[in-house]
C-alpha cells in the first residue's frame, strides 16, 4: 500500500554505477563497549590521584634540613655525649645535637642504622648515654597508598560501566532510568512528506486534519470541535503505517516525538510507568506536539492475561499510559499517534473514545494505490518504454507497499547486472516472478522420474483451472524449483477480490486436487507433492461448513469457538460447542465437499487427457510456461521450439530430448509441488474474511 523512505529530496537521476549520495544524519557511534571512552577518563583520574598523593607525601615529610652522618661518626658523638636526642623509623634515625656540638651552627643529623637493631643497644644508649629515643612508625609510601587505592578505583569503574549498559544507549545519566527514550524529528533527518505516500489516501485525509487542528485550532473549535486525542493506524505488514507517520512528522510543523513500544520494557520494575510519564512531560512542555508509538502491541496487550496478573511490569506501564492519555489530568495539545498491526489482542481501554479517538486502517492498495506507489518508487529509476505502470499494476493484486517497493528495487539490481542503462519491463516480470515464487535453484540435479513427476503435477493444477468456471487466470508455471517447492503453479485474479462465493471456494478445491489427480491418472501413483495442496483444501472445506455457514445440511451456523492466547498472540485451542452427532455430520460434510471435487477433477482429466500431456510435454521441454503458451496449448497451436532442442540429435523424440536436460530439485520433505509459495498475494490462496 504506502512505501519505504525515500531518502533525499534529490530529483537528479543518478549514473549507472555511481554511489548514492548520504542524506540525513551521519552515522550514529555503534553501540556496545566503547573503551577508548572508558579508558581516558579513568586514566586521568588515577593520574591525579598518584599526583595528589606525591604532594601529600612530599609535605609530609618536610623536615628541618639534616646533615648525613655515618655510622662511625654517630657512634663517637654518641660516646662523646654531644647526642641530646634521636627518632628511630625503622632503619633511620633523625636526631639533634647538643647546642655544644652543632657542625657550623647545624644541629640536626641523619643516619641510616645497620639492619636489625635491637632494642638491646637502644636500652643501652639511655642507660650509657642519657640520649631521648623517639621510635616512630614509617608513614605509607606513594606506592603502597596507590597499591590501596587502585583496586577501588577499577572496581567503581567498572560498576560504571555496567550500570551504563544495561540502561542502554540513549540515556544521557547514569541513574536516568525512568527517563524517556522518545527522539524528537528534527530538520537534519531524512525530510517525507504526503507526496511520497500513495495508496493510502483516506488515510492521509484522517492525519492530514490533525495536522490543520495543530495549525489552526480556531477553525474547528468555533463550531466545538474538539482536538482528537489520538489515533490508531490499523493494517498488516508493509502497508506503511510507520511511513505515515514519518510523513506526519514532515509536515506538521510542530515537535514530534517518536519511539516504539518495545521502549517502554525495561528489567527494572516500575520503569516503564515512569518512561511514560516523562515521555508526556516532554509532551507537555512542547505542547502543541505529537507522539508516535510505533508497534503499540508491545506494551499495550490486554490486562490480566499474563504470567504476573496485575503487577506484571507491561501492565503497569499500560496502566500509566491511559492515565495519561485520559486521566485526572489532561493533556491539552498532545497528539498520540500509534501503529500496530495486531489490534485484535490491545486492551479495549486503550481503544475506547477518549484515548483513540480514530482508528485508522491502512489496508493494503487497490490497482489505483499500486499504480501511485510504483510511481513514487520509480521516479528516481530510468525506465525504458517498454515499461508500463499500469499494466504493473494490475498484474500485481495483493501486493503491500513494502512488497512493490521490493520489486522496484529487484528490477533496478537486476537491470544493473545486466549492465543496462534503464530498466526494461522483462526485468519487473522477473522481479516480480521472485518475489510471488522466490528465487530459481538451477543448481540442484533430481532424476528425470521426479522431474516428469512435477511437470504432470503442475500441468494437472493448470488444466484443472483452466477447464473450471470461476477459477483465477493462471499466471505462470514453472518446474525449476523456486524457495522450498520443486514446481510452482501462480494464479493472478483479473479483479480485486474482497468477498468469495461458495462457487469460487469449489473451483479453488478443485483447483489444489489438480495435481495429485493427474499423478494418480498418468504415473499411476500418489507422491508427497501433494501434501501442502491436501492440507489447504481440507481446511478450506472446513471454514466452508464450520465458519460460513456453506453446508446445506447443517446451515447457516458457526461451529467451535477460536480461543486465542494473548500472550502468544496465536490461536491454541478450539472451543468445542456442539455434541459428537454434530461433530459427526461435520466430518462427513468436509468430506464429502474433498471427495466430490476430487471426483470432478478426475473426471476432468481424463476427459481432457491429450491436453494433460501436452501442457507436460511443454513443461518438460521449456520447464516455464506464461498465460499466453498456455492458451495457445489449450487451442492446439503449437509452440515453437526452442533453439537448444533443434541442436540435439536429430531423429529422437521430443519427449527424449526434453529429458536429456538438467533440472533442478528439492529434498522430499520440502514440500515439492507447492501451487503457490505466497499465499498473501492472491495467487491459489484459501478465502479470509
Amino acid at each position: 500500500m504506502n512505501q519505504n523512505e525515500r531518502g533525499d529530496g534529490g530529483n537528479s537521476p543518478r549514473r549507472p554505477g555511481q554511489m548514492p549520495r548520504r542524506s540525513g544524519p551521519q552515522r550514529s557511534q555503534p553501540e556496545g563497549p566503547q573503551w577508548g571512552r572508558m579508558v581516558r577518563p579513568l586514566v586521568i583520574w588515577m593520574g591525579l590521584i598518584f599526583l595528589v598523593l606525591a604532594i601529600s607525601q612530599q609535605f609530609a615529610k618536610q623536615t628541618p634540613k639534616a646533615r648525613t652522618l655515618t655510622y662511625d661518626s654517630f657512634k663517637q658523638y654518641l660516646e662523646a655525649g654531644k647526642v641530646e636526642s634521636i627518632t628511630v623509623e625503622e632503619n633511620s634515625v633523625h636526631g639533634q645535637l647538643r647546642e655544644s656540638a652543632a657542625l657550623e651552627g647545624q644541629r640536626a643529623f641523619q643516619v641510616t642504622l645497620p639492619p636489625r637493631a635491637s632494642l638491646e643497644t637502644f636500652d643501652e644508649w639511655i642507660k650509657k648515654y642519657e640520649v631521648e629515643i623517639l621510635f616512630k612508625e614509617s608513614g605509607p609510601s606513594i606506592w603502597s597508598s596507590l597499591i590501596y587505592i587502585v583496586p577501588w578505583v577499577l572496581f567503581i569503574g567498572i560498576w560504571i560501566f555496567f550500570m551504563r549498559r544495561m540502561q542502554g544507549a540513549n540515556n544521557k545519566g547514569i541513574f536516568a532510568f525512568g527517563k524517556s527514550r522518545a527522539r524528537m524529528w528534527t530538520d537534519n533527518m531524512p525530510h517525507v512528506t504526503f507526496a511520497d505516500v500513495a495508496g493510502a489516501d483516506e488515510a492521509k485525509q484522517e492525519l492530514r486534519e490533525i495536522i490543520e487542528f495543530l495549525r489552526e485550532p480556531e477553525k474547528f473549535q468555533r463550531l466545538g470541535g474538539k482536538i482528537p486525542k489520538g489515533a490508531l493506524l490499523l493494517g498488516p505488514p508493509g502497508t506503511g503505517k510507520t511511513l505515515l507517520a514519518k510523513a506526519v512528522a514532515g509536515e506538521a510543523g510542530v515537535p514530534f516525538f517518536s519511539m516504539s513500544g518495545a521502549d517502554f520494557v525495561e528489567m527494572f520494575v516500575g520503569v516503564g510507568a515512569s518512561r511514560v510519564r516523562d515521555l508526556f512531560e516532554q509532551g507537555k512542555h512542547n505542547a502543541p506536539c505529537i507522539i508516535f508509538i510505533d508497534e503499540l502491541d508491545a506494551v499495550g496487550r490486554h490486562r490480566g492475561a499474563g504470567l504476573g496478573g496485575g503487577h506484571d511490569e507491561r501492565e503497569q506501564t499500560l496502566n500509566q499510559l491511559l492515565v495519561e492519555m485520559d486521566g485526572f489530568d489532561s493533556n491539552e495539545g498532545v497528539i498520540l499517534i500509534a501503529a500496530t498491526n495486531r489490534p485484535d489482542v490491545l486492551d479495549s481501554a486503550l481503544l475506547r473514545p477518549g484515548r483513540f479517538d480514530r482508528q485508522i486502517v491502512v489496508d493494503r492498495p487497490d490497482v489505483r494505490g499500486r499504480e501511485g506507489i510504483l510511481k513514487v518508487h520509480t521516479k528516481k529509476i530510468p525506465l525504458a518504454r517498454s515499461v508500463d505502470l499500469a499494466i504493473l499494476a494490475k498484474g500485481t493484486p495483493g501486493f503491500s507497499g513494502a512488497d512493490l517497493a521490493n520489486m522496484v528495487n529487484e528490477a533496478a539490481l537486476l537491470a544493473a547486472r545486466r549492465d543496462k542503462t534503464q530498466v526494461e519491463a522483462v526485468d519487473f516480470e522477473e522481479a516480480k516472478d521472485k518475489v510471488l515464487m522466490g528465487i530459481e535453484r538451477k543448481s540442484l540435479l533430481i532424476s528425470e522420474d521426479e522431474k516428469k513427476s512435477t511437470a504432470y503435477h503442475e500441468a494437472g493444477h493448470v488444466l484443472v483451472a483452466r477447464l473450471t468456471p470461476g477459477s483465477d487466470p493462471v499466471h505462470k508455471v514453472s518446474i525449476i524449483p523456486r524457495g522450498r517447492a520443486l514446481g510452482i503453479t501462480t494464479m493472478l485474479p483479473m479483479d480485486e477480490k474482497h468477498n468469495y462465493s461458495r462457487t469460487y471456494c469449489q473451483a479453488l478445491m478443485r483447483q489444489l486436487l489438480g495435481g495429485r489427480a493427474a499423478e494418480q491418472l498418468i504415473l499411476n501413483e500418489l507422491t508427497t507433492g501433494a501434501g501442502d495442496d491436501i492440507k489447504r483444501v481440507t481446511e478450506l472445506a472446513r471454514k466452508m461448513v464450520c465458519e460460513w455457514g456453506m453446508s446445506e445440511k447443517l446451515g447457516p451456523l458457526t461451529f467451535g469457538e477460536k480461543q486465542e492466547e494473548i500472550f502468544l498472540g496465536r490461536e491454541i485451542a478450539q472451543h468445542r460447542d456442539y455434541s459428537e452427532s454434530t461433530a459427526h455430520l461435520i466430518d462427513q460434510e468436509v468430506r464429502d465437499l474433498v471427495e466430490v471435487a476430487a471426483a470432478d477433477v478426475a473426471r476432468l482429466l481424463r476427459e481432457n487427457v491429450d491436453l494433460l500431456h501436452a501442457i507436460a510435454g511443454a513443461l518438460l521441454e521449456r520447464e516455464m510456461l506464461d498465460g499466453e503458451e498456455i492458451d495457445k496449448i489449450m487451442n492446439g497451436v503449437a509452440l515453437p521450439r526452442l533453439k537448444r532442442a533443434k541442436k540435439e540429435a536429430g531423429g529422437a523424440a521430443d519427449k527424449s530430448r526434453a529429458r536429456k536436460r538438467t533440472a533442478a530439485a528439492a529434498s522430499p520433505a520440502a514440500t515439492p509441488a507447492a501451487t503457490s509459495r505466497n499465499r498473501s498475494k492472491g495467487e491459489h490462496t484459501e478465502p479470509q474474511v
